[in-house]
């Protein structure tokens, strides 16, 4: 197959560090070519240089054989080469239609043709599998179908590469397939797929060949055939990847610490009920969109919600989440960078954010007890950063998800709640995450494991209750936690097989 793009000896540095040193390889037309690595390896930054957004310190770029020199992402689009990323860069206040189209407005007599846009935004989204509203503003969308929108607006440019930036972190399987359909069919009519996910078992089945990047060295080039996910992930973080989910911690004790009953959360959840117990890992399962996340917004005070809270036996009612904390309960959002950090700060600033009466002192703020803080943060919890007084925004996503943890960590909570803990984050992270969420309960705290990866939630947690439509569909635990048991709660397929399973009648 003919070499489209090509990068020769491309090395990147920002300012005295070294994020890429000497990485080169070729995209060729028709073909499906993965990068793999752990957070902070340069997968970002190599696909940022791939498509224009920045230029290498060293090393060239070739395409079609001819050295090319891209002045930014708008000469690189011109040539065909174009990117998803991975966050979210789309407008709020505009419509699903306006936010495709924008920049590249379709014009009749002079006029903006709102009604061939919109046609055409819903006839790409309906190739992508998306039933989405060409007229819905997009704040009002999930964050999924925002992601699913943003793909729509790459692909809608005449296009020879498309580079794909972990496209699947926030799809369901339903909507992932979808996905792998569109990234077939762009491979059918001789186009460059550049793929980046964490997802092995994605990368194996949807590549053609791999390009593994370790501390911002090219590790490897393969061929996908006779390389598996667990080679995959030996060759990421040059160790033995085999067990990635530590043991259970020894089983839950048979206090219940947290009892929620009949709770309802307008338009989202109807009459939740469940336990928690000390020491339990506890995991919510389903399809994005089910009303886990509402659910545990609503409990915590950020949404409007009615129902029964028992914490350690005595009912309680949480305006807020700080008074939740102030109760013990911390929860991790899902979206670490619109609702968990803040970031254009610091490091310290975030760390220290959720606890700031730990760090003061006759009403001022005590610097070295900050600074103290991150030092033991930064150890405990593995963030590696390239400066202490970078941005969290500078931060990979693993390293960001680590620090959004040690955050809440500083409350001392005894209940846990994250959502998503290992979205957009590389195997050697969700070892690292896996052991400290078993950590937890090991030492008598509570978590609540809220996840659309069902091999997590079957790997880490005791039980595991499963939403569908906004109710809880059942519960799974023991030698009855299987991937089809969640799947048929989930969806509601097989029901009668599904409530049979769920009480270990087969």
């Amino acid at each position: 197959m003919a070499s489209v793009l090509r990068a020769e000896g491309i090395s990147k540095s920002f300012g005295p560090i070294e994020v890429l040193k000497d990485i080169s390889l070729d995209l060729q037309a028709g073909e499906v070519h993965a990068v793999i690595g752990e957070n902070g390896a340069g997968k970002s930054t190599l696909m940022r240089i791939l498509s224009g957004h920045l230029l290498p310190s060293q090393g060239a770029l070739l395409l079609d054989g001819v050295p090319v020199r891209f002045s930014g992402p708008v000469e690189a689009e011109a040539q065909g080469i174009v990117l998803v990323h991975q966050e979210i860069l789309l407008a709020e206040d505009l419509t699903v239609a306006e936010n495709v189209f924008l920049g590249r407005e379709i014009k009749r007599l002079g006029f903006v043709d709102d009604r061939t846009m919109r046609d055409k935004t819903r006839a790409i989204l309906n190739d992508l599998g998306a039933v989405i509203d060409p007229d819905t503003h997009v704040r009002n969308l999930s964050i999924a179908d925002r992601q699913l929108v943003q793909i729509a607006r790459a692909l809608l440019v005449p296009h020879r590469v498309v580079a794909f930036d972990e496209p699947t972190a926030v799809l369901t399987p339903v909507e992932a397939e979808s996905l792998f359909a569109i990234i077939r069919k762009l491979r059918e009519q001789n186009v460059a797929v550049l793929y980046i996910s964490h997802r092995l078992n994605e990368v194996k089945a949807i590549a053609d060949r791999v390009t593994v990047l370790r501390d911002g060295r090219l590790v490897t080039n393969r061929d996908i055939e006779g390389l598996e996910p667990l080679e995959m992930a030996r060759l990421m973080v040059g160790r033995d990847m085999s067990k990635l989910y530590p043991e259970k911690p020894a089983g839950a004790s048979a206090d219940t610490v947290l009892a929620v009953r009949d709770f309802t959360v307008p338009g989202h959840v109807t009459r939740a009920s469940f336990s928690l117990r000390r020491g339990e890992i506890l995991g919510f399962g389903g399809l994005i969109g089910a009303g886990r996340t509402e659910l545990f917004e609503s409990l915590l005070g950020l949404r409007a919600g009615h129902g029964s809270i028992t914490l350690h036996g005595a009912s309680i009612r949480f305006k807020d989440a700080r008074e939740a904390m102030a109760a013990g309960i911390v929860y991790l959002s899902e979206d670490r960078k619109g609702k968990g950090l803040l970031l254009q700060q610091n490091l310290r600033v975030n760390l220290t954010l959720a606890a700031l009466e730990k760090f003061t002192r006759a009403s001022l703020m005590d610097r070295g007890a900050e600074e103290g803080a991150l030092d033991k943060a930064i150890q405990d919890f593995d963030i590696r950063a390239r400066r202490r007084d970078m941005l969290a925004g500078q931060l990979s996503g693993g390293n960001q998800q680590k620090l959004l943890l040690a955050k809440m960590m500083l409350a001392e909570p005894q209940i846990v709640i994250i959502d998503e803990p290992t979205r957009g984050v590389d195997i050697g992270t969700k070892q690292q995450i896996y052991s400290f969420i078993a950590s937890l309960a090991q030492e008598g705290r509570s978590v609540i494991v809220i996840s659309s990866e069902m091999q997590e939630l079957i790997g880490l947690c005791h039980r595991v209750l499963v939403m569908r439509n906004g109710q809880i569909a059942g519960e799974v635990e023991g030698n009855r936690l299987t991937e089809d048991a969640i799947v048929f709660l989930a969806t509601g397929v097989h029901e009668e097989r599904a409530a049979e399973i769920a009480a270990g009648h087969v």
